[in-house]
């Protein structure tokens, strides 16, 4: 935080970063000098350096970020027929999730249920364990081993990618993304040091999905170049974080930007469920708000 403003360049006035699309295993783009994909979100003091990064006078900023891209993926490479309905019918799915998990109608999961739901939805796509689990959760171990048993009976799709995954892995010594791009475990063949094996064999379980989703919105960055190229508006892309493309534009051409952008992304890529998207805008990067249509 300290050495952002040296790092103002003295002829724009703004601070640029470098990327570089092959920095991280995951192949999901890596950003230095200054890592702008590391200033955080949900701190006061994150929210107090995003408000330092503001729009030039008569522009804002647009925030579009892929929404659950990861258990969407999930559902489309497991194939789990339960979680597909679940997300074409709009469910939310940690809500969908922590009904099915504690057996109870989808109107009378509370807010802890829920964040139960999504911490197991997210841990066990990371080839996270029953132990794992309670490390993240208030659940003891006794619960979060049913939990995970009921969560499978419920979407059996899941498990078996899971072991699927976890075979190939083994076999193959890499796994590979809905693109086709491979991430290599030379680990799996240590049987030596079994610390290093369950932790490649962790990421490998967890590879196809997180990939495909940097795959994805690699796409779709190709794609958002390529439109903006061919309207009048004034957007330009600034920042890639993750799953959020952050963008610069006209203050009256916000919603039709949006509405571009929100298309790119949402047809970047063919899934079994659509990709959907969140459009956000504001003057800078921490008063961010939901845009209205």
């Amino acid at each position: 935080v300290d050495a952002l403003p040296e790092q103002v360049n003295p002829e724009t006035g703004r601070v640029h970063t470098s990327y570089n699309q092959s920095g991280s295993r995951t192949g999901r783009i890596a950003s230095s000098n200054p890592n702008l994909q590391n200033i955080p979100v949900r701190t006061t003091l994150g929210r107090q350096v995003r408000h330092a990064f503001v729009a030039a006078p008569g522009h804002l900023l647009l925030a579009v970020d892929y929404s659950q891209v990861e258990l969407r993926i999930a559902a489309h490479m497991a194939q789990d027929k339960a979680m597909l309905s679940a997300f074409r019918s709009g469910q939310d799915i940690h809500t969908t999730t922590a009904a099915a998990i504690y057996n109870i109608p989808l109107e009378e999961v509370n807010q802890q249920q829920r964040r139960h739901a999504k911490a197991i939805n997210f841990g066990l796509i990371y080839g996270m364990s029953a132990f794992g689990l309670t490390r993240t959760t208030d659940l003891t171990l006794a619960e979060a081993e049913n939990f995970v048993k009921t969560y499978f009976e419920k979407f059996p799709g899941i498990r078996r990618y899971i072991d699927t995954i976890r075979e190939q892995a083994a076999k193959q010594g890499f796994v590979e993304t809905l693109l086709g791009r491979r991430r290599y475990f030379p680990g799996l063949q240590n049987v030596s040091n079994q610390q290093v094996r369950r932790r490649e064999e962790r990421e490998a379980i967890n590879a196809p999905i997180q990939g495909t989703a940097a795959d994805i919105m690699k796409v779709a960055m190709l794609k958002l170049d390529k439109a903006l190229n061919q309207t009048h508006f004034s957007a330009r892309v600034l920042l890639q974080v993750h799953d959020e493309v952050v963008l610069e534009c006209a203050r009256d051409e916000v919603k039709a930007t949006a509405e571009l952008v929100q298309s790119v992304m949402e047809q970047a890529y063919p899934l079994d469920v659509e990709l959907r998207t969140d459009a956000r805008a504001g003057i800078n990067w921490g008063v961010l708000e939901s845009i209205a249509y």
